[in-house]
């Protein structure tokens, strides 16, 4: 009898948790009600079991301006977030906290199983999802590789012959036809057609130099197992998406056929390059693969996790880069002229080395990400508890996130200016003299990864 209610338990808890829920919802809203005006009613409300979920759902799809409000209005700078089951978060913009967590105690602040167990189904075993001494090992290895002379060569090669027998002709035919096209659209084109290049040797050839652009299988599936693998963390409570999975419907069927397009595609890329190292004992071409397969790492799937890895930190980050930049450049001509008339005062062609001394459309590329960093905010779990430059306390297995979205519109941070786009403030001598570079965290941790120059 005890085994037969114990078996019927979950179904019971399916249909009455809802109801639950509601309840809760609809009395601690009629409750919240008679409280206090003391209370900040922009405050996310809390509830038994949900936390703030219901709030968090409700802003999913403009997260990062809800929660940047709320801590715009914080007296430390700080938003605690409740999560479900009583799983905390904490997102800070303060540069002292922020460095506290990226590198004064980096191994104390490790990305953790709940971020892995997200991503790990795209990502494997990538730089990603990695952390410790894999971690190191990968970020050591992609460190070494990208300060050679041949790779970056090889990467001018790729950029150029893409820019030159793609994207300015394409361009041209626009201005020529007056065509009305989606920037963001070619500019992923562009990205992903170099990413894949530079890592694989392989040219999926997603932009094409005249219009209509073509369909590629591996870019429409790559586009769909990001998607879908970065929903998961939108979802109110993990269990859904993992239900989902467990049975294979919905969307994670979605992403389980995605994802297995993905990796055939790269398995037999892999596959290939590790057949012409065989025949040939050495690989001719420069590409990140050929590179990692020649210096002996020959476990395919190790690899493959590590070159997917490196798509995706190049694919959306670059192209939404360079989208924002283009948009900020259309409604502020005087930056634009600027900008132009620093490349005329320039030779024709840059190479890499070059590149670096456009100051001026350097700063305009940090003040780009200093409004909209392609990586809004990220997430890392303590292993132990710990103090907080600021004096917050967080507990063992607490999420603590950073959050460069916010902290690029923080008045004690940029100043009154602030919502201005002005590249002129990277170039004043307080910001470049300014022993706390933690401040633009979206452009420091940019200028401090493997491949930084590259895009």
């Amino acid at each position: 009898m005890i085994q037969l209610k114990l078996d019927f338990l979950p179904s019971v808890l399916f249909f009455v948790l809802p109801f639950f829920f509601l309840f809760v919802k609809t009395f601690s809203t009629y409750v919240g009600k008679k409280k206090s005006s003391s209370v900040s009613s922009q405050q996310p409300r809390v509830y038994p079991l949900v936390g703030s979920s219901f709030t968090i759902a409700a802003n999913h799809e403009r997260f990062s301006q809800w929660a940047t409000e709320l801590i715009q209005n914080s007296p430390d700078g700080n938003l605690l977030l409740h999560r479900p089951f009583g799983h905390r978060q904490l997102l800070t913009t303060n540069p002292a906290n922020v460095q506290h967590i990226l590198k004064n105690q980096f191994y104390q602040y490790p990305k953790g199983n709940y971020f892995r167990e997200h991503l790990y189904d795209l990502l494997g075993d990538g730089i990603f999802t990695a952390d410790s001494d894999n971690w190191k090992f990968q970020r050591q290895m992609a460190s070494h590789e990208f300060n050679t002379k041949s790779l970056r060569k090889f990467v001018e090669t790729v950029v150029e012959d893409e820019l030159s027998g793609r994207l300015l002709p394409l361009l041209s035919e626009a201005t020529t036809k007056k065509t009305v096209f989606d920037l963001q659209d070619i500019l992923q084109r562009f990205t992903f057609d170099n990413i894949c290049k530079i890592a694989f040797g392989f040219d999926p050839a997603c932009l094409s130099p005249s219009f209509p652009q073509p369909e590629s299988e591996f870019a429409e599936a790559f586009e769909e197992a990001t998607r879908i693998s970065n929903e998961r963390f939108n979802a109110v409570m993990p269990q859904v998406w993992k239900l989902k999975r467990a049975l294979n419907i919905g969307s994670e069927r979605q992403l389980r056929e995605a994802l297995s397009t993905v990796r055939e595609y790269a398995t037999n890329l892999v596959r290939q390059k590790k057949r012409e190292l065989e025949e040939k004992s050495s690989i001719e071409s420069e590409d990140l693969l050929s590179r990692f397969l020649s210096s002996g790492h020959s476990d395919e799937r190790f690899v493959t996790d590590i070159v997917i890895s490196f798509i995706v930190a190049g694919r959306d980050t670059t192209s939404a880069a360079m989208t924002w930049f283009f948009w900020l450049l259309a409604n502020n001509h005087g930056v634009e002229e600027e900008i132009l008339k620093e490349i005329e005062e320039k030779p024709e062609a840059l190479d890499y080395d070059e590149v670096k001394h456009v100051v001026y459309i350097h700063a305009s590329l940090c003040e780009t990400m200093r409004l909209y960093p392609p990586i809004p905010h990220d997430t890392k779990y303590t292993v132990a508890d710990n103090v907080l430059p600021d004096g917050t306390v967080v507990k063992k297995g607490m999420g603590v996130g950073y959050f460069p979205y916010a902290m690029g519109r923080t008045e004690a941070i940029w100043g009154k200016d602030w919502p201005e786009f002005r590249p002129e403030r990277w170039l004043e001598k307080e910001v470049m003299e300014s022993g706390n570079s933690w401040r633009g965290t979206a452009t420091h941790i940019r200028c401090s990864k493997p491949g930084r120059g590259y895009a």
